[in-house]
């Protein structure tokens, strides 16, 4: 019996012929991201990549060494592995400012910060902030001039607060609301938390 031919498409492709590119896109498309991601992890001159890693780093000015995944946000271990829960996971995702630590004196989001990437520097938290017993000028002017409604945006405001005002110790209002427009406020207390950052400044110039 003789055999028909396969019909072609509008295009002269072949039903046969169009399944079998088909399947091999579909292995090309499973199989070449692997291998792909292999090449541009091993190139030379690019960041290892670790499953865990040791890291040593200052927090509060006491030295401590961990273990942590690669995929371990700065948060994630202030919060579960050293038990300081004074930055907040509200957003988890660099958008609120809660989650704001010192980085070497500046301030960064902790959600988006990898722990990995902490390893030999120094952080600071809000637990961190006051002086033994003696407040922060920035956590002091707070309360005073009650800047914080619910608390969970409070601690970053302070620690964003605290290191602007190292560097600008006589802020216009202008500037003050620059520095914190990195952190929000839901219950919209601004106006309030623009005061105590005023008031902090000029307690720390001694005003």
């Amino acid at each position: 019996m003789e055999k028909r031919p396969m019909k072609k498409t509008a295009g002269g492709v072949s039903r046969r012929d169009f399944l079998k590119g088909m399947g091999t896109g579909a292995l090309g498309t499973a199989v070449l991201p692997p291998l792909l991601g292999q090449t541009i992890a091993t190139k030379k001159g690019r960041v290892p990549v670790y499953d865990r890693k040791t890291i040593a780093l200052t927090v509060n000015g006491r030295k401590v060494g961990l273990d942590v995944e690669a995929n371990e946000t700065l948060l994630d271990v202030l919060r579960d592995k050293l038990d300081l829960t004074g930055a907040k996971k509200v957003c988890d995702r660099g958008e609120c400012g809660g989650c704001t630590v010192l980085l070497d004196g500046a301030p960064v989001y902790a959600c988006m910060f990898l722990a990995i990437r902490a390893d030999g520097r120094t952080v600071t938290t809000v637990e961190g902030l006051a002086d033994g017993d003696k407040l922060h000028p920035v956590q002091e002017a707070f309360i005073e001039k009650d800047g914080y409604q619910c608390g969970f945006c409070t601690s970053g405001f302070l620690m964003t607060a605290s290191a602007f005002l190292e560097k600008n110790p006589v802020p216009s209002l202008d500037e003050i609301q620059q520095a914190l427009s990195g952190n929000l406020c839901r219950c919209g207390n601004y106006a309030k938390i623009y005061g105590a950052v005023d008031a902090a400044a000029k307690k720390m110039r001694g005003a």
